[in-house]
């Protein structure tokens, strides 16, 4: 992945879009530190393309239907009261 200043990033925008739909994303970073990645649209749309929603990602969890704790038949102890 190629890294670029933000300063060089805007001023080279179309080549840091071309280089990221033909060699990958592209980081981009701030003092020295990574704030944003470029990708191309095609990678955007494979990582927000499997993406359930909450109703269904809680629906499609295992099922417990038949789900029963087996439960000690021990009386406990004896004490006086």
């Amino acid at each position: 992945m190629a890294v670029w200043q933000v300063q060089e990033a805007k001023t080279r925008l179309s080549e840091v879009i071309e280089e990221a739909n033909s060699k990958g994303p592209q980081i981009i970073t701030r003092h020295g530190s990574e704030r944003a990645v470029i990708l191309s649209i095609a990678e955007y749309r494979a990582l927000t393309a499997h993406k359930p929603d909450l109703r269904a990602y809680l629906l499609g969890g295992p099922k417990v239907d038949s789900f029963e704790v087996p439960r000690d038949r021990d009386t406990g102890r004896e004490i006086s009261l």
